[in-house]
């Protein structure tokens, strides 16, 4: 499925960023094969988990502000964020999430943003995860385009279970914890059904590739 090529482009754009593809989707869907086919055709990645993790590296301001909201029980032993003690902890507590959340994301945003001012490929594949969770467009107003990679449940639970080693219970959970099939594809311009096998998914890559470079280089 894809939008008007206009549909989503926004106008107040700002002039330093390149052209910027939004590339989310459901727990194993397939984005980080999605994301390395981009990046295998030059195309810039910048990726939310990877921001995600330096917000909160050793000797950050982003650590030492969840330190001050949380405690040191949040370290391990060298100092790190202890992110299995971190994830039970916000699992059990809403008001633990938001604040750990209003540390993180901020900063995740202007990590991303910076990878792509500084972007040196036609167009700029922005890989966030959740970004059906944090409100699409209103927290990423910037983005050009969004790009879902869809799947079948019946198929999105085999391949978790297969990833994980998990029974079918425990992949339910996980599916359900995030946003549901139709939020995500709500805020689309693009989908890419990922049904078939790694050879077809980077045929639809490279086609999404033709049609991003043309739209950058309007």
């Amino acid at each position: 499925m894809q939008r008007d090529d206009s549909a989503s482009t926004t106008s107040d754009r700002p002039a330093a960023l390149p052209y910027c593809i939004g590339l989310t989707g459901g727990i194993a869907s397939g984005k980080s094969a999605v994301a390395d086919a981009f990046a295998a055709l030059g195309i810039v990645i910048a990726d939310a988990d990877v921001a995600a993790r330096e917000a909160v590296a050793i000797g950050s301001e982003g650590l030492a502000e969840a330190v001050a909201a949380f405690g040191r029980e949040i370290l391990d032993a060298q100092g790190a964020l202890d992110r299995a003690k971190m994830r039970q902890r916000i699992f059990e507590d809403p008001a633990a999430r938001a604040r750990l959340e209003a540390i993180v994301h901020p900063r995740v945003r202007a990590a991303l943003r910076h990878r792509c001012e500084t972007a040196t490929s036609a167009y700029a594949v922005v890989a966030i995860p959740l970004l059906a969770e944090v409100g699409g467009r209103t927290a990423y107003p910037w983005l050009d385009r969004i790009l879902v990679v869809d799947v079948s449940p019946g198929a999105q639970r085999d391949r978790l279970m297969r990833r994980d080693g998990i029974d079918a219970a425990l992949a339910d959970r996980m599916i359900a914890a995030q946003a549901d099939r139709a939020k995500r594809l709500a805020i689309a311009d693009d989908v890419l059904v990922n049904d078939a096998d790694l050879e077809t998914l980077r045929r639809h890559v490279e086609a999404l590739d033709r049609r991003y470079r043309r739209l950058a280089a309007r």
